[in-house]
């Protein structure tokens, strides 16, 4: 990734790093606020569905299996931050970069592709779900007022538009040093209707007076049909997790001593254990209030329909939460395209040109010709594939699957090899090369069942 057009006065300034970065000032705390910004998002609605899918054995299970990868592959990754040492060697500012010291060009090219696929899709997810939430506060005022037969229908594409309007604005943030605050919001945003879909759950369990589903998950009229729902909910859960494709991006903000690769692997445990029990929580809750009648996205399914204002106060916070995680995803997209262009034509006005424009109130905003461009270009492509596309769980199954295990297993795992100097064959190598290979075949069943899930609402 290229260095800002600004830094050839960065030396001279106390607000960046001796390498001409922007000085790293985050801490675990700020760092755990990315994760999970970055990790509870969309994905968190649908485990519901994805546990009733699996049933109460291989749900849960599921669930806690892909937290124990989630891990693994983090605390792996962390270590490739520095090369060649993992403490005092030279920093690899982005996945890219530390993919290309240890891997070399060719796989920095498939990685950066399936990378910057992975972000981007994830953008398209980030929309798909926001408009959903919109609409659900549209209908859950209107089935409150109306009654809950009433025809509350409404497109999304309004919703998808407005969110996208929001989303360029949100994108003129220079990167990510500058979002904290955002990330923090979105966090606790996120930590709100986790909280609000579980307490729903749990209530209703109690109001039923039993725990419904079963131990084989919703039954289907044919073993293909059920054996598709299956791979469909395991790539639910894949996309749920993850965070490989930010987290040396998340880890070159946190400032040393102490050793980065500590404090990520702290942060990541935390964060993971976190996650995990609020994923728990609303996959079992959720499952074990509706059984068979689980619906695809937890509080914008309909489930509940009362106390309409939590609903809609829920709503909301996840709106506000995937304005934040869409910039989380989406920065590194932009710094990298941005970067490229910046060092391609070093002396083009348009693209290392930025202006200060101050506002009456507020703090004033650095605006560049470039950012305004790309950006808006990149916002206005994810909605309209979102538009074309409005499958919630189909969408979030591919995505998940795609890229989990290259991203999130395979460059992990061969970098670790390269840096620790793992020999072919020790008992550390088959290991991982064994925890490689299940995981590879586990991406792929639910990439084949999600796959199809698409073409098949598209045809319905």
């Amino acid at each position: 990734m290229a260095v800002h057009n600004s830094l050839e006065i960065a030396n001279k300034d106390d607000s960046f790093d001796d390498d001409g970065r922007p000085k790293r000032t985050g801490t675990i705390w700020t760092c755990n606020a990315h994760i999970i910004t970055g990790v509870i998002g969309s994905g968190v609605l649908s485990l519901a569905w994805s546990t009733a899918q699996l049933g109460w054995i291989a749900g849960p299970v599921s669930l806690v299996c892909f937290a124990i990868v989630t891990y693994v592959s983090a605390a792996l990754l962390s270590d490739c931050y520095r090369s060649p040492d993992p403490v005092t060697g030279t920093r690899n500012h982005t996945y890219m970069e530390a993919v290309k010291v240890n891997l070399g060009p060719k796989q920095t090219w498939l990685c950066g592709f399936l990378q910057y696929l992975s972000m981007y899709g994830t953008g398209i997810a980030y929309v798909i779900t926001t408009s959903i939430s919109m609409r659900a506060i549209y209908r859950s005022n209107c089935y409150h007022n109306k009654g809950h037969e009433a025809p509350c229908d409404h497109g999304d594409a309004f919703y998808m538009l407005l969110f996208g309007a929001s989303q360029i604005v949100f994108s003129q943030i220079p990167n990510f040093h500058d979002m904290e605050w955002l990330s923090i919001v979105a966090a606790i945003m996120s930590f709100s209707y986790s909280s609000i879909g579980f307490a729903l759950g749990f209530s209703k369990v109690i109001e039923n007076g039993a725990i419904k589903g079963s131990f084989g998950g919703i039954p289907q009229a044919t073993v293909a049909k059920k054996v598709w729902k299956v791979c469909q909910a395991l790539g639910d859960i894949a996309f749920a997790y993850p965070y490989s494709t930010i987290l040396l991006e998340i880890q070159d903000t946190l400032r040393s001593p102490p050793a980065e690769n500590k404090t990520m692997k702290k942060a990541s445990m935390s964060a993971v254990f976190i996650t995990t029990f609020f994923y728990l929580c609303c996959g079992c809750f959720g499952y074990a209030a509706f059984g068979n009648q689980t619906p695809g996205n937890l509080l914008t399914g309909f489930g509940f329909y009362e106390p309409y204002w939590l609903i809609d106060f829920a709503n909301v916070c996840i709106i506000v939460h995937l304005v934040g995680g869409y910039q989380v995803y989406s920065q590194p997209v932009f710094a990298f395209i941005e970067g490229w262009l910046a060092e391609k034509y070093p002396n083009s006005v348009f693209i290392n040109k930025s202006y200060n424009l101050k506002v009456p109130l507020l703090p004033s905003l650095n605006l560049s010709p470039l950012r305004l461009c790309t950006r808006t270009f990149y916002v206005a492509t994810t909605t309209g594939i979102a538009m074309t596309f409005p499958y919630f769980n189909q969408v979030l199954g591919v995505l998940g699957s795609l890229t989990f295990w290259p991203l999130t297993i395979y460059f992990p795992v061969q970098m670790y090899f390269v840096q620790l100097k793992v020999e072919p064959w020790t008992r550390k190598w088959v290991i991982l090369q064994t925890f490689s290979v299940v995981c590879l075949i586990v991406s792929t069943i639910a990439l084949i069942g999600s796959l199809e899930g698409i073409v098949s609402a598209k045809l319905e």
